[in-house]
C-alpha cells in the first residue's frame, strides 16, 4: 500500500499532499493516521528551514471525508477510544507546528476532514459547486470527534452550535461568509498556486488573520434555545447525538481548549454507545443506496424515453404526480379528467408552482410550465404520442378497468402504463391492460410534491425494461424507490395494517387514544396510529382493512365519521382533543387499562417487523433495506432507529423472535 501523506519542498514551503491509493476518498484509517504522525515528526524536524505548510488533496474535487464510516459501524469502544485520542493529538501537533499551516480545500472538506482543516493555522476553499464544507457528524448519530464542537464555536461563535447540531454543510461561498474558511479560490483555478501566494502573504503578516475570540458570555441561553429548538424538531425526544454536543459546547467553550476537547471526547464516546448511532449511521446508508435509483438499473437495460406523459385523474394524486412531472422534467402532459375536475387541478397545480416559484425552486417560470399540460376530458388522438400514463383515477378495480379498456384503444402498444394505486392488487388491474408487460404499480405518496417516496409494483406479467424505465423515472422525479412484487398493501400498507389492527386492540381493551398516540410520538413517528387514520380518512382505511376492520373503528366508520379532514367527524375535534362523541362508539363498556409509553410501544412496534419477515419470506422484497426506505420515508419512521428491521436487530428483537438478524 502506498502512502497517503506524501510532502515536497520548494521556495521554503511545504506541500503536503494526501492521496490514499486504496480509496476513492480520503478517510481517517489507521494508515492514515500512521502516515500523518510520519509527516508531522519531519515537518517538526525541519520546521526551522521551512516557511510553512500547505495540505492539499491529490483527489481532484475532493479534500477529505472526515471518519470512515463503515469504521464506525464496526470498531469496538475500546479501539475507538485509542483512535480518536491519537487522531486529536495529531491535530494538537498540527496546531502547534508553530509556523503557517494551509488547508488548501477543493471538493468536499467534511467531518474529521474540516476538523484537521481547522486544526491549521489558515483555511482556503475552491469556489466551485463541488466544494461542500461542515460537520455532519450529528446526522450519523455521534458528535464531531476531532475537535469540531470546540474550534469551530471558537473560530465563527454562536453561529457554529446550529451548524454542528443540525450536521449543516454548505457551499465554499457561505463557508467564507461565516468564516469557517479565510480565502477563495476562484473554481477551476491552480489551487495550490493560489494557495501558495495566500500562504506567503500569512508568512508577510499582511493577511489579515488576527481573529477576534468570540464573546461566549450568552453562551448558556443560546445553548438552552438550541436545545429547545432540537427537542421540538424531535417531537419531546433527547437524541443522545445533539444533546451530547451541546454539552460538550457548552461545558468546554468555558475552559481551556485542551479542557474542552476533553469533555468532547468524553461526550463523543458516549454518543457512540447509544443504540440511535447504529440506527442514524443505517438511515445514512439507506439514503445513499437510494439517492440514485438508476444505480439498481440492470447494465445494458433498455430505458424507454419518456418525452410526453399523460395523468388520467386531476384528483389529489393525480395534481401532485403533474407538479412533479412539471418541475422535475419539464416534459408535456396530457391530463384527463371531467372539465369541472380539471378547472379545479389546474388552480390548485398553478397555486403549489407559485408557491414554489416565490421561494426560488423552480427552474423555469409557472407561465412556462403551466403551458406544458394539455387537458382533455376525453381519449384524443394526442394520447397516440404519450410516452408514459400514470392513472390516478378513483380506487375501484371496476372503474379503472373501463379506463384502460379506453385508453389502451389509443395509446401504441409499447406506451408505459401506471397504476397510482395504494392496494389494489397489480395483477388484477394489468388483466384490463393490453399487452400487461409495459403495466406497474406506481404508489406516489401525498403529498406528491413533498413526499420522496416511490414503491414500484412489478406484476406477474411486468417486463424488466418497464421496471427499469420506471426507476429511471424515479430519478428524473427525484424520487426514492422501493421496488418490490405485488402483494396486499405493498410494502407501506402492509405494515401498517397490523400496526392499525394492534392499535384497535388496545383501543378496545380500554387504553386511551391518546396514550396510544403519544407513545408512538415518543418512539418517533410523526403521529400516533388514530391520529395517522384520523387525517389518512377512517373511510379508506376502514375498506383497506375490509373483513379483519376492528369492531370499534366499523362503529366509528358505519357512523359516518370519514376523519377529521374529511368531514370534519374523527377520532379528534377541531382543538386535538379525543372528540367524545366517539367514545361510546369505540369503547362502549367503558373499560379502561392502564399501560405505560414503553408497553404501548413493545406492543405496537413488531407488527412492522413481523411483516418485514413477511415480506422477505414471500420475495415481496429482496432486501431489508427496501422495507426500511419504505418505513422512513413513507411512515416517517423515526431516523434515529434506522428503519423497523434495522431496530429489531439493534433492540436484538429479530433474534428474539426469528433467532437471526436482518442485516
Amino acid at each position: 500500500m502506498g502512502q497517503i501523506f506524501t510532502s515536497e519542498v520548494a521556495g521554503g514551503i511545504a506541500v503536503v499532499r494526501i492521496d490514499d491509493p486504496g480509496d476513492v476518498v480520503n478517510t481517517w484509517t489507521e494508515q492514515a493516521l500512521k502516515d500523518f504522525g510520519l509527516t508531522l515528526a519531519d515537518l517538526e524536524a525541519r520546521k526551522q528551514v521551512l516557511k510553512g505548510v500547505i495540505f492539499i488533496s491529490g483527489k481532484k474535487g475532493h479534500f477529505h471525508a472526515g471518519a470512515n464510516l463503515k469504521l464506525l459501524e464496526h470498531i469496538d469502544l475500546k479501539s475507538l477510544k485509542e483512535f480518536v485520542t491519537v487522531l486529536n493529538a495529531l491535530f494538537m501537533r498540527l496546531e502547534d507546528l508553530g509556523i503557517p499551516t494551509l488547508a488548501a480545500i477543493d471538493g468536499q472538506c467534511m467531518g474529521g476532514g474540516y476538523e484537521f482543516a481547522l486544526a491549521a493555522t489558515a483555511r482556503m476553499a475552491t469556489d466551485a459547486r463541488a466544494t461542500m464544507i461542515g460537520l455532519p457528524e450529528c446526522n450519523v448519530g455521534v458528535i464531531p470527534g476531532g475537535g469540531g464542537t470546540q474550534r469551530l464555536p471558537r473560530l465563527i461563535g454562536y453561529d457554529a452550535i446550529q451548524m454542528i447540531l443540525a450536521g449543516q454543510i454548505v457551499p465554499a461561498q457561505k463557508a467564507y461568509a461565516l468564516g469557517m474558511i479565510d480565502r477563495l479560490a476562484a473554481g477551476g483555478s491552480d489551487l495550490l498556486a493560489q494557495a501558495r501566494a495566500y500562504l506567503e502573504e500569512i508568512v508577510a503578516g499582511t493577511a489579515a488573520l488576527k481573529r477576534v475570540p468570540p464573546d461566549f458570555s450568552k453562551l448558556d441561553d443560546m445553548i438552552a434555545m438550541a436545545k429547545d429548538s432540537v427537542i421540538k424538531a424531535t417531537r419531546g425526544r433527547e437524541i443522545p447525538g445533539p444533546m451530547l454536543a451541546l454539552k460538550a459546547m457548552q461545558t468546554g467553550l468555558k475552559a481551556s481548549l485542551n479542557v474542552g476537547l476533553a469533555m468532547e471526547r468524553e461526550c463523543f464516546f458516549e454518543a457512540y454507545q447509544a443504540p440511535e448511532r447504529k440506527g442514524m449511521i443505517n438511515t445514512f446508508f439507506l439514503k445513499t443506496h437510494s439517492d440514485k435509483p438508476q444505480d439498481l438499473i440492470t447494465k445494458g437495460a433498455v430505458i424507454r424515453p419518456i418525452n410526453r406523459f399523460a395523468v388520467l385523474g386531476l384528483g389529489t394524486m393525480g395534481r401532485g404526480i403533474v407538479i412533479d412531472i412539471l418541475r422535475h422534467t419539464g416534459k408535456p402532459v396530457l391530463v384527463k379528467d371531467l372539465p369541472e375536475a380539471i378547472d379545479l387541478g389546474m388552480a390548485f397545480i398553478h397555486k403549489i408552482l407559485s408557491g414554489m416559484a416565490e421561494k426560488g425552486r423552480l427552474k423555469a417560470s409557472v407561465d412556462d410550465l403551466m403551458q406544458l399540460i394539455t387537458p382533455v376530458s376525453s381519449f384524443t388522438e394526442a394520447f397516440k404520442e404519450v410516452d408514459c400514463v400514470i392513472e390516478a383515477v378513483f380506487e375501484d378495480p371496476v372503474v379503472k378497468d373501463q379506463v384502460y379498456a379506453e385508453l389502451c384503444g389509443v395509446v401504441l402498444n409499447n406506451c408505459i402504463i401506471a397504476s397510482n394505486t395504494s392496494s389494489l392488487p397489480v395483477d388484477r388491474l394489468a388483466q384490463g391492460v393490453t399487452n400487461p408487460a409495459r403495466f406497474a404499480g406506481a404508489h406516489f405518496f401525498s403529498p406528491v410534491w413533498m413526499m420522496q417516496l416511490l414503491e414500484i409494483i412489478r406484476g406477474k406479467a411486468t417486463s424488466d425494461d418497464t421496471i427499469h424505465t420506471l426507476l429511471d423515472l424515479c430519478a428524473k422525479l427525484k424520487k426514492r424507490p422501493v421496488v418490490c412484487r405485488d402483494y396486499p398493501g405493498f410494502v407501506v400498507n402492509a405494515m401498517l395494517r397490523p400496526y392499525f389492527l394492534a392499535a384497535f386492540n388496545l383501543v378496545e381493551q380500554g387504553v386511551s387514544i391518546t396514550q396510544i398516540d403519544q407513545a408512538m410520538v415518543n418512539f418517533g413517528l410523526p403521529v400516533g396510529p388514530i391520529r395517522l387514520i384520523d387525517e389518512a380518512g377512517i373511510d379508506i382505511v376502514a375498506k383497506a382493512l375490509a373483513e379483519r376492520i376492528p369492531q370499534s373503528l366499523a362503529n366509528v366508520y358505519q357512523a359516518g365519521r370519514l376523519g377529521r379532514n374529511k368531514n370534519g367527524k374523527g377520532f379528534y375535534a377541531k382543538d386535538g382533543s379525543v372528540d367524545p362523541e366517539v367514545l361510546p362508539l369505540i369503547n362502549p363498556h367503558g373499560l379502561n387499562k392502564e399501560l405505560d409509553a414503553s408497553e404501548i410501544q413493545n406492543i405496537l412496534f413488531p407488527p412492522f417487523v413481523e411483516t418485514g419477515k413477511v415480506l422477505l419470506d414471500k420475495r415481496i422484497v429482496d432486501d431489508p433495506r427496501s422495507i426500511d426506505i419504505g418505513a422512513i420515508w413513507g411512515i416517517g419512521f423515526p431516523a434515529d432507529k434506522g428503519g423497523p428491521m434495522k431496530w429489531a436487530d439493534i433492540t436484538n428483537l429479530s433474534t428474539k423472535l426469528f433467532g437471526a438478524t436482518f442485516y
